[in-house]
């Protein structure tokens, strides 16, 4: 009798939706204090936010909290939903105004004016992964502000997985949000706190 080849099956990742995600945390499998995202269907575990980060993202709150009129709500490592199978914390997101301020449900694309991410050990990671599917849902804007190179990568215009316009703003310029164009520019020193 012949033997016959064995059949090669290549496995096949599992992934998860938002729902699957919330149920993980319901049932204790994730806790609050876990530091996972879900992008994509699959879960990232995030690397701990260090003191420059954190520094990083307070100075960013209390830059736009300064402007006691700005006609947006400012959310700080919050979810944001962007479809069934991506509800990321971005370290900032500057949200379209409700009554509610998203108490029945997570932000969607169409709430959201601007994200941004803070990147030290991250920034490969957030400049494409992050970027491509921010870029995917439609995020008007959305930047990366990089410790290690004292920039803001500022991306807007998103088409298919990437941004039409991408600009570089060093220390000594400053940056817009295009969706509130009352806005006064924010320094950048300001930003990286030089």
């Amino acid at each position: 009798m012949e033997a016959t080849a064995p059949t090669t099956a290549t496995p096949t990742p599992r992934r998860f939706t938002v729902a699957e995600y919330h149920r993980m945390a319901e049932a204790g499998i994730l806790h609050e204090d876990d530091r996972v995202e879900l992008l994509n269907g699959r879960l990232y575990v995030m690397s701990p936010i260090g003191s420059e980060h954190a520094a990083c993202v307070r100075r960013l709150g209390r830059l736009f909290h300064r402007h006691v009129d700005l006609p947006a709500l400012v959310s700080i490592q919050n979810p944001v939903v962007l479809d069934d199978a991506s509800e990321p914390e971005p370290d900032l997101a500057l949200l379209s105004p409700r009554d509610d301020d998203y108490a029945r449900q997570h932000p969607r694309p169409g709430d959201v004016f601007l994200l941004v991410e803070v990147a030290d050990t991250t920034e490969a990671f957030d400049r494409s992964t992050k970027l491509s599917l921010y870029a995917q849902a439609g995020i008007s804007e959305y930047w990366v502000v990089s410790l290690p190179d004292e920039r803001v990568y500022v991306h807007r215009e998103p088409t298919g997985d990437d941004y039409g316009l991408r600009l570089t703003r060093p220390p000594g310029d400053s940056v817009t949000v295009a969706a509130l164009p009352d806005l006064d520019p924010i320094p950048v020193d300001e930003i990286l706190g030089t």
